[in-house]
């Protein structure tokens, strides 16, 4: 991938990687700041934690190769939906909305609604990881397949 031979969009994909596993971290309650910095990882949480990670890196190289793709479509046909493909489904369910304060903010402000929302996301967490994987991958794929699509020339032999 071309876009990761400049160190610019390397160290953006680790702040965004690195920022988006402490967002993770912090909705599944495995990282504390307050009263002493303490990470807790226990063992019915194992696997959340590797997907969180797995999807931290994935949105860490989708946002690379998205700012990439932005700074360099002078004649590609790219429209703005595949820059937000995959990265806002995977946000949502990556967050545990019933096991953080996410749910009593869904809760409080839909009322009924909000439960089922909580309750959806808070029973369905693991295979909602797997799709948003499965989503960041695919948006990896077809913006990198429109980057090389775009500089393919045509031959009439």
């Amino acid at each position: 991938m071309v876009f990761f031979s400049n160190w610019i969009y390397i160290a953006l994909a680790a702040v965004v990687s690195s920022t988006f596993w402490i967002i993770f971290s912090l909705f599944d309650q495995l990282l504390f700041f307050s009263p002493v910095f303490v990470f807790y990882l226990p063992d019915d949480a194992v696997i959340g934690f590797i997907l969180s990670n797995i999807i931290s890196v994935l949105i860490g190289a989708v946002v690379s190769m998205n700012v990439y793709v932005f700074r360099h479509s002078k004649g590609l046909k790219i429209n703005a939906a595949s820059f937000f493909s995959g990265s806002t489904l995977s946000v949502l369910s990556s967050t545990c909305a019933g096991c953080s304060s996410l749910g009593f903010l869904l809760v409080s402000t839909f009322g009924g609604l909000g439960v089922a929302a909580s309750t959806f996301l808070s029973n369905y967490q693991i295979p909602l990881r797997i799709l948003s994987v499965a989503l960041l991958i695919w948006a990896l794929y077809s913006v990198s397949n429109k980057l090389t699509t775009g500089c393919r020339m045509k031959s009439n032999v």
